[in-house]
């Protein structure tokens, strides 16, 4: 896929130039920001977003900050999440974690740094200049979706449950998952339709291909921590059921949770197949779906 690519070096460039080393006595944490962001990721939400932005007749580059920015939080909740009070993981990506390749303090403060330059980039955007109000419109919905009624809500949810699968109810689980998973992806094609300066439907349409997609991508985590291969990953497999998390194959087993990854899935490319020149996006959510890592 060639548009992947090219997104992917538009978003990687970007990444480089937003994340440059300094001479400041404080550059170690440049570099754990950098060991986390610039960690070959799959950059599927900043791809997202550039693509809404282009199947809505938008400028791919007024997209770009916004991409680059919502990969920034992404790269910190991972930071995060691998820590010892979270998740406790020392692999992330086949590298070993940021607070285990510097040390715990540092990749704590790598993830806030961060999230603070998420902002920065969002609100430098040349948008800003151009359409103001669409620019705004982007860092109300970053700040919206990666906060207390998105992401991070989302994790409190997730911790509250560990050790409690007897307890969790279908409907509090895809609660936690839209919001600690699906919460990012729906940023992402919701940031990419405002910057093509879309409001109203367009923005309801995106979002809930959002969230449809993002339920099928947790859905297909979960099949994979119990069937994927570690060398894939890049993390060890089983670290669910080691944790005490309660997963999709928890609550329905692994056939049930394929056939829901399966109707999630088929929903996001109803939606998809709506838009004009939707090829790779249809692509896209096919691969997403069948993806071993």
């Amino acid at each position: 896929m060639s548009r992947m690519n090219e997104y992917r070096v538009l978003i990687e460039t970007a990444m480089n130039e937003f994340l440059k080393e300094s001479d400041q006595p404080y550059n170690v944490l440049i570099q754990a920001m950098r060991y986390s962001a610039m960690n070959a990721g799959k950059r599927i939400r900043p791809i997202l977003t550039l693509e809404f932005c282009r199947i809505h007749g938008g400028m791919v580059q007024d997209a770009l900050p916004f991409a680059a920015a919502l990969e920034m939080i992404h790269c910190y909740s991972l930071i995060h999440d691998d820590l010892p009070c979270m998740d406790d993981d020392d692999l992330r990506r086949g590298k070993p974690s940021c607070h285990k390749q510097f040390d715990e303090a540092t990749a704590l403060l790598a993830g806030d740094a961060l999230l603070t330059k998420a902002f920065q980039v969002a609100s430098e955007s040349s948008l800003a200049d151009k359409d103001p109000k669409a620019a705004i419109a982007c860092i109300q919905a970053l700040s919206k979706f990666a906060g207390v009624d998105g992401m991070i809500g989302g994790q409190v949810l997730d911790l509250s449950m560990e050790g409690k699968s007897l307890e969790v109810t279908p409907e509090a689980l895809s609660q936690m998952h839209e919001l600690k998973t699906g919460a990012l992806i729906e940023a992402a094609c919701t940031m990419g339709t405002l910057a093509a300066g879309k409001t109203g439907e367009a923005v309801a349409l995106a979002a809930e291909y959002g969230r449809n997609l993002g339920l099928a991508f947790q859905l297909v985590d979960d099949i994979l921590d119990v069937t994927g291969s570690e060398a894939l990953l890049g993390k060890p497999i089983g670290s669910d059921e080691e944790q005490e998390k309660t997963t999709f194959i928890t609550l329905f087993g692994l056939d049930k949770t394929k056939e829901l990854a399966e109707e999630y899935t088929k929903r996001a490319l109803e939606i998809a197949d709506s838009y004009a020149d939707c090829d790779f996006l249809h692509q896209l959510t096919e691969q997403l779906l069948s993806r071993d890592h």
